[in-house]
């Protein structure tokens, strides 16, 4: 993996405004980090190169680039890893579909993606571009559990400026809706591999006939493994979103669908077509063979629907129909009120880790299609974590909004490592073809889970394996230990899966003699002492499985700091590494079209910040190079600069932006590096730096602003030219040349 012999930093290339804003902030990373002999390298995980590396043989050589992603997971196993990771899209098939229609127009010579395959061929085309959807990239790089907090800079700027916060009503008519029976939670079943049962299953399904099909010959799983399996009932879906879009026109609120259709790439977004058909099921019920047969995908959403009814002979009829029905719907929930692009027009719009926390912060209001904002039915079909968000709404009602100047802060300690916890984002989840029983079979024999199914049912089978387990508990022992404040285990002792975990937890806390320290309470009660805790002011750290470390690490940082970019999010890697992630992407689009529209980037690129810091500590503690230290201390003075002196992005146009926070930064830096003593080379070789970066403000500043309000050519979306975006992003003549 190492491009020498010197110590190394990967910094990755990712995709949207993350990437754009690289393009600024990594020169002068690697600046500052060559004065301590150590090379920052990249490697490309975006969508587009991902796309690029599946096809290697019908691509030039200056086109072909290799299997970044692969390489780099195989660099998280070894003790030498170091990683700053940003935000990768976690595609969904428009997503997919849209930046390979990119890639064409651009001369590579890729594919269509077959949504209905007809033929070996392109089933094997599929088969590569399906590997590259959802939340491809984590699970190869997360060989770790996550340590997510916020940074104590970040942290005390937030209590000092607060952000705002809508008003909560104790009559609000906001609510989380989930299903009553037939979900994922209420069907869910739970075992832990013996050594007898250890190797490879087998997932199968038995017809009525008694015809058996083999699902899936596999995973290869050691003995240990808490194996679960499950399935999601759209006889009871289908039941439950019709009495819901009923009893949200008797509410009088928006309507609105909570999913997470990037991560759980496989069955999230065929739920999500189930709410489309609910939502237009006369014209479904009258149509669904021509829609069918036009590729009017209700998986894709509702503006892949009527893109594609605009195409059909008899599409304005159809169009006709589906306005009526639109009408007489209760409002959705707006993405874009101004565009009107609705809640069900694209899956990935709407990610629940995401989009409730902003719905909490502004009082339980969503933006409806009149542009206003109105209380809102929170549609959550599967209760496994909904309890969660419903559980916040009522506390909110209750007790009003959070004030950050007080809060205090939920940190998390999440089970991730070796694909933990992956549910229905993988290729151990299906939609069942025809009615029968689903069984997992064990490498001896042994019927390990058997779920009766119908037509259409979304089953799902996933792992979490005992060296996880247990570095997630040594993990979170250690972040109780160091932080003294309250720990809880967010596991619900009624739940299969939870109890299986449990048997490791208890033993694991009782052997270490902190079980005294620690609670165990299902998500609703852990919740509700959460925000407890943190009204009071005071810390608390939530220990959770994977979905959980991603629900929360948006949810309480959304509360408490405005955002959850700003986290420090630290996956303490299995073999010794370590890797540092950078914020959340969910607002990056955005943020491309506004930088496109009007040369305004308001990324903040605090979390690249906290994450660099601890990615050179790390450094340094692993190799003993002392520089690295003192660039890593250097590097916290200046995120602290950046804060106190308000140099973050604003929102409009004619705010300073991304660049202009990188600039400070780069002088905050490098005034820390002059002014320290325990480096002396270091402080005489930034001194004349930081003194030109000090005196030559207004000069730099004029040139980085000169060409704001005006569109601009980035070359490309997912695939951007790199000389363009480096016109764009490094407009500074005179901070250049500083930087050399």
């Amino acid at each position: 993996m190492a491009e020498n012999d010197t110590p190394q930093i990967i910094y990755t290339k990712v995709d949207e405004a993350p990437e754009l804003a690289s393009a600024s902030l990594l020169p002068i990373i690697r600046r500052f980090a060559d004065a301590a002999g150590i090379t920052v390298a990249t490697r490309d995980i975006s969508l587009a190169g991902r796309i690029i590396a599946a096809f290697p043989e019908r691509l030039t050589p200056e086109q072909a680039q290799s299997d970044d992603l692969a390489g780099l997971g195989a660099w998280v196993k070894t003790p030498a890893a170091n990683v700053i990771k940003l935000p990768n899209i976690s595609a969904s098939v428009p997503q997919l579909v849209g930046a390979i229609k990119e890639l064409q127009a651009q001369g590579y010579d890729l594919p269509d993606y077959p949504v209905d395959p007809q033929d070996d061929a392109q089933a094997e085309i599929r088969a590569r571009y399906d590997a590259l959807k959802g939340s491809a990239v984590n699970p190869v790089l997360r060989e770790g559990n996550s340590d997510r907090r916020a940074a104590r800079a970040v942290k005390n700027y937030a209590k000092a400026h607060p952000h705002s916060m809508g008003k909560w009503s104790p009559d609000s008519k906001t609510r989380v809706s989930s299903m009553p029976a037939g979900d994922f939670r209420r069907n869910e079943t739970s075992v832990t591999l013996t050594a007898e049962q250890a190797g490879r299953v087998r997932i199968q399904l038995t017809g009525a006939d008694g015809q058996v099909t083999v699902l899936k010959d596999g995973p290869d799983l050691p003995a240990g493994t808490v194996v679960d399996a499950s399935f999601l009932s759209v006889t009871e879906l289908t039941r439950f979103l019709q009495a819901e879009i009923e009893a949200t026109q008797a509410d009088g609120t928006l309507f609105s669908v909570h999913l997470k259709a990037t991560m759980m790439k496989v069955s999230d977004p065929i739920i999500f077509g189930h709410v489309v058909r609910a939502w237009l099921a006369p014209v479904f019920e009258r149509h669904g063979a021509a829609l069918a047969a036009a590729g009017a995908d209700p998986n894709g959403g509702l503006g892949t629907v009527l893109a594609r009814v605009a195409q059909m002979p008899e599409g304005d009829a159809i169009r006709a129909e589906i306005d009526e029905i639109m009408a007489q719907r209760p409002p959705l929930y707006m993405v874009n009120s101004d565009k009107g692009i609705t809640n069900l027009h694209v899956p990935s719009d709407v990610i629940i880790d995401a989009s409730i926390p902003a719905l909490l912060r502004a009082g339980g209001k969503g933006w409806g299609p009149d542009g206003a904002e109105a209380d809102t039915n929170c549609v959550i079909p599967d209760t496994s974590y909904a309890d969660v968000y419903d559980e916040s709404v009522r506390y909110f009602k209750e007790t009003g909004a959070l004030d950050p100047r007080t809060a205090g802060t939920v940190q998390n300690v999440g089970l991730m490592a070796q694909k933990a916890e992956e549910y229905g984002s993988h290729p151990t989840t299906f939609e069942i073809p025809h009615a029968g029983t689903v069984t997992v079979i064990a490498a001896n024999g042994d019927e390990l889970h058997r779920h009766a199914v119908d037509t259409g049912d979304i089953w799902r089978l996933c792992s979490t394996r005992q060296a996880a387990i247990e570095d997630w508990v040594r993990l979170a022992i250690d972040r109780q230990r160091l932080e003294g404040c309250k720990a809880v285990f967010w596991l619900d002792r009624d739940r299969a899966h939870d109890r299986e975990l449990l048997a490791y937890v208890e033993p694991m806390l009782e052997a270490a003699g902190v079980t005294d320290r620690f609670q165990v309470l299902a998500p609703r009660e852990a919740t509700r002492l959460s925000f407890e805790t943190i009204r009071a002011g005071q810390d608390i750290i939530a220990v959770t499985g994977n979905v959980l470390r991603d629900y929360l690490t948006d949810l309480f940082p959304i509360l408490e700091l405005g955002t959850s970019a700003k986290m420090l999010s630290i996956v303490k890697l299995m073999q010794g590494g370590g890797m540092f992630e950078t914020g959340a992407g969910g607002s990056a689009p955005k943020h491309v079209q506004q930088l496109a529209e009007e040369n305004h980037l308001r990324w903040d690129s605090l979390g690249e910040f906290c994450a660099l810091g601890e990615s050179l500590n790390f450094l340094a503690e692993a190799t003993g190079n002392e520089k690295a230290r003192t660039l890593a201390a250097a590097v916290e003075a200046a995120t602290q600069g950046v804060l106190d002196h308000e140099r973050s992005p604003g929102r409009k146009a004619g705010d300073p932006d991304n660049r202009d926070s990188h600039y400070y930064f780069a002088m905050y830096w490098a005034q820390a590096l002059a002014q320290q003593t325990s480096d002396p080379d270091l402080a005489e070789e930034f001194r004349p730096i930081a003194r030109d970066l000090t005196e030559l403000e207004e000069q730099i500043v004029a040139e980085l602003r000169a060409d704001r309000g005006r569109p601009v050519d980035l070359g490309g979306y997912y695939h951007a030219d790199p000389e363009k975006v480096a016109a764009v992003m490094r407009p500074s003549a005179t901070l250049n040349r500083i930087l050399g």
